[in-house]
């Protein structure tokens, strides 16, 4: 999987943790990914601590594998002409710049497509490049708050909350890397570079689409649903002993039947306020008290395994030392150690696909800031006297 995209040369003006999960993903395919930081100060995730692994940032090593570091003063003119000249032969430049602030820089599409018609331009921003609030900084909590992602979060009742992981940042990258491999794609075609917009917002908005769509369609505004669904019943996690919980997913009638027979309930299935799933969304509470009154009687595991046997959806509700040392994580071989790093037992997540049964490798690990400055611009032809005026 890493030879996919050698040969490639990614330009990365990007950090935090949209913009760095999106190269990580290009660097781990194959792709030189040249990460361009602020000198002594760097990526603002290196100061993203506790915790530290070894002495240096759990979230920065998490995200910036299989790049080299480049300390370059972007608000220098000489700095920007590096950039420039960097992009002569890049095939991707990436950026999370403030909308319009990459022109006062020499970096907008329109600037570095002069300089090279074939590069592909991508840029992260918070609220998108137009609008009024184009200008307006965003982090991940803040798009969850407005693109409407944290009012269906949690139990009906409780106060706002933040969904767990950082599922708006991580996915901004995402849907990034697919515009550029878009981009790609028609570049073989046409030879010609393009311009790739994303934003947090943007994100943010996509994951809301079928709330959006059933409120289109009733009128009614979603309401949190905790664990369940609005649109399935039951869909949703049921306590068991010791305050455990497992989720059970019956999304249609033949598992809702084998839910009932599993259980030794099977006078839900002759109810008539259970018959069909429509009605089951009707009579959501009584329905859930009902099934827990039985839940509760099972340790959490023997739960799972009653419902594995009738091939009913179910899993525990982990917590993450348990998702470390899962057999089904392992078996899929996701979590892969790295011996002689400087951080000692070190770890890294792979990229959760694989082509032709091979996963990507570690290639090169997370650099120390400015790791590769002397290199690089060695490679441009740079003077020692122009590298330490660049070295502040």
């Amino acid at each position: 999987m890493t030879n996919i995209l050698s040969g490639l040369t990614v330009i990365d003006i990007t950090q935090n943790v949209a913009g760095p999960f999106c190269s990580q993903i290009l660097g781990d395919l194959g792709a030189t990914v040249i990460k361009i930081e602020r000198p002594v100060h760097g990526d603002d995730t290196r100061h993203w601590h506790p915790p530290l692994w070894g002495e240096e940032s759990s979230t920065f090593l998490a995200l910036n594998r299989n790049k080299k570091s480049v300390c370059v003063d972007l608000n220098d003119p000489k700095g920007q002409e590096i950039i420039h000249q960097l992009c002569k032969t890049a095939d991707i430049f990436i950026h999370s710049l403030k909308p319009g602030s990459e022109d006062s820089r020499g970096l907008s599409y329109e600037q570095l497509s002069a300089i090279n018609p074939a590069l592909i331009h991508a840029s992260i921003s918070a609220f998108g490049d137009k609008g009024k609030m184009k200008n307006k900084p965003g982090y991940d909590p803040l798009i969850q708050a407005y693109s409407g992602i944290m009012s269906l979060t949690g139990n009906e009742g409780d106060d706002p909350a933040r969904v767990g992981v950082s599922i708006v940042d991580m996915g901004t990258g995402m849907w990034c890397l697919i515009g550029i491999l878009t981009a790609l794609h028609q570049r073989n075609e046409t030879g010609k570079g393009s311009k790739v917009a994303s934003s947090l917002l943007e994100t943010g908005v996509s994951w809301v689409s079928l709330q959006l769509s059933t409120y289109m369609a009733s009128g009614n505004l979603p309401k949190k649903m905790g664990t369940g669904m609005a649109t399935t019943v039951p869909y949703q996690a049921f306590k068991t002993k010791g305050d455990q919980w497992a989720i059970i997913a019956a999304g249609n009638n033949r598992l809702f039947k084998s839910l009932c027979t599993a259980l030794e309930m099977p006078e839900l299935v002759e109810d008539p306020r259970f018959e069909s799933n429509s009605v089951r969304v009707q009579h959501r509470e009584e329905l859930q008290q009902l099934i827990e009154e039985r839940t509760t009687q099972y340790e959490l595991d023997d739960l799972v395994n009653l419902m594995e046997q009738y091939n009913v959806p179910s899993s525990p509700i982990n917590t993450i030392d348990r998702v470390l040392r899962d057999e089904q994580v392992n078996a899929l071989d996701m979590i892969k150690a790295v011996d002689g790093f400087r951080v000692s037992d070190f770890r890294m997540v792979d990229l959760p696909f694989r082509i032709n049964e091979e996963r990507s490798h570690l290639q090169s690990l997370p650099p120390l800031l400015g790791e590769h400055t002397e290199e690089i611009l060695a490679s441009l032809n740079s003077t020692e006297e122009q590298y330490k005026s660049l070295k502040v």
